[in-house]
């Protein structure tokens, strides 16, 4: 069921959002901007698969995982959130960024929410950027590690794949990316559907296999044990239903995009498919919990490693396991890319000779090489990491879609589209931020009781709601020509 309305919502929600956005032929950044680096026409689906991979990190796989602790109700929450808001959310951001010259979120969050909001969230993104490279050298490392139990290699995995993220950083998006990217979706690609056929088989001998057993529901998640699905689920299952880490990387390939009428399923489709891995690994998830209750109170990863053993035997499960890891690395090497872009339009650095783009890569490689030093320390250092990195990217989603209402509304269309799971979002983050705490399972916060962090979270929305109006009303009329003709923003 949850397939099928993935399914029908980009043909339907997703054609009325193309509708409103109104892509047309223009000509795109890669023709105004060529440069050879970051600017370079790729074909159209060659595009989707980058896309895809850049957002598709570890979040639809150990993030539903996770969430499918929640029970079946994930099944339904999942395609409805991803199509209103995640893959509208996407749409949104890599719409604005090709109407703004290939601009990088930072510059679409001054643009729309003005200067004082950007000081905070261009510092704030950079931040998550840097946990976001992190992470994705971690999980994938330690994937590959207990896939291959016989020999420590976990540091010469860190040390290999750190490696590749620089190289990746500083060619052109051409000669790394763009030629290894499909052949890394289809790896993805084969190991996602091959725990789905499992699954289906699977059905037919045991179809109760995905229902909530007695077993499950003696541990599932619920308010009454400490997990609330409002806010926790939405923190927890990112990726399958909105990430504001998309809005990140939408900007690169609307640096690479021949015609705005690709976008729909560059941005929006790839959105859907991303929601459709979720599912597949939620349904994986949820089936071994129930065979197998005792690893509700394992790792995620070793879940996965679980799904991929029991379903699919050890040959193809460490297919299977490799297209995680792929997940994880392909968006990692872009998120560091990603960070190298918003730096140097930040500080207007020239990117085209390598040297530059080397020198404005260095302090995120000492950074980086920092932060895995002590995430690795120990599993609560990892386990804090994590948490923010989720929470974080929340913020990032409820920001890019009050822009993009702005950006709606100051051109006179439907921004509704965005508002209101803007709101969400943003009563989602605050009433996480202001309840979370040790006490509750989770990193620093307010640790307030749950009911008055749901009021003040409330109150505050409906403020960020009036600030997106007035931001609307003060620069209606205000069009992304102007802005790139004046540089006003």
């Amino acid at each position: 069921m949850g397939l099928l309305l993935l399914v029908a919502g980009y043909f339907t929600y997703g054609k009325l959002v193309e509708k409103i956005i109104a892509p047309d032929g223009r000509p795109t950044p890669c023709k105004t901007k060529h440069d050879g680096v970051d600017y370079v026409s790729l074909p159209h689906m060659k595009n989707m698969l980058i896309q895809l991979l850049n957002i598709a990190g570890v979040g639809p796989v150990i993030g539903v995982i996770i969430g499918i602790k929640f029970g079946e109700i994930v099944f339904l929450i999942i395609p409805i959130g991803n199509i209103i808001a995640g893959a509208t959310h996407d749409f949104l951001a890599g719409m604005m960024s090709m109407r703004r010259g290939g601009a990088n979120l930072p510059s679409i969050i001054k643009d729309n929410l003005g200067k004082t909001y950007y000081s905070f969230f261009a510092v704030f993104m950079m931040l998550l950027l840097l946990l976001v490279v992190a992470v994705f050298i971690n999980i994938p490392a330690e994937l590959i590690d207990k896939t291959f139990p016989q020999i420590q290699i976990f540091w010469a995995i860190v040390g290999g794949i750190f490696i590749y993220y620089i190289l990746a950083t500083l060619f052109p998006v051409d000669k790394i990316i763009g030629k290894i990217y499909p052949i890394f979706s289809a790896l993805l690609l084969v190991g996602t559907f091959a725990i789905f056929v499992a699954l289906v088989f699977s059905l037919f001998g045991n179809p109760e296999l995905l229902s909530e057993s007695a077993a499950f529901k003696e541990k599932m998640w619920t308010a009454a044990n400490g997990k609330p699905i409002i806010p926790l689920l939405f923190v927890t299952i990112a990726c399958g239903i909105i990430s504001g880490f998309h809005a990140t990387q939408s900007p690169i390939i609307a640096r690479t995009m021949s015609t705005e009428f690709e976008a729909r399923s560059s941005f929006y489709g790839m959105m859907v498919v991303e929601g459709v891995i979720g599912m597949i690994w939620a349904a994986g998830g949820l089936a071994v919990y129930n065979l197998f209750p005792e690893t509700m109170s394992i790792k995620a990863t070793d879940v996965l490693m679980k799904i991929t053993g029991h379903f699919l035997g050890s040959y193809m499960g460490v297919i299977t396991v490799m297209g995680v890891v792929i997940l994880a690395i392909t968006s990692g090497d872009t998120a560091m890319r990603s960070l190298r872009l918003s730096i140097a339009e930040i500080f207007k650095i020239d990117q085209k000779p390598l040297m530059k783009r080397f020198l404005t890569t260095l302090p995120l490689i000492l950074i980086v090489t920092a932060l895995l030093a002590w995430s690795n320390k120990s599993a609560d250092t990892f386990n804090q990491l994590w948490n923010y990195f989720a929470w974080g990217n929340q913020v990032l989603a409820a920001s890019t879609l009050t822009a993009g209402a702005v950006w709606l509304f100051r051109h006179g269309k439907n921004g509704f589209i965005a508002i209101f799971p803007a709101m969400f979002m943003t009563f989602i983050v605050l009433s996480y931020i202001l309840w979370i705490s040790p006490a509750h399972g989770g990193p620093i916060g307010f640790g307030l009781d749950l009911n008055l962090s749901y009021a003040i979270a409330g109150v505050i929305s409906l403020c960020f709601l009036g600030f997106a109006f007035y931001k609307s009303k003060k620069m209606a009329g205000v069009t992304d020509e102007l802005l790139n003709s004046s540089d006003i923003s």
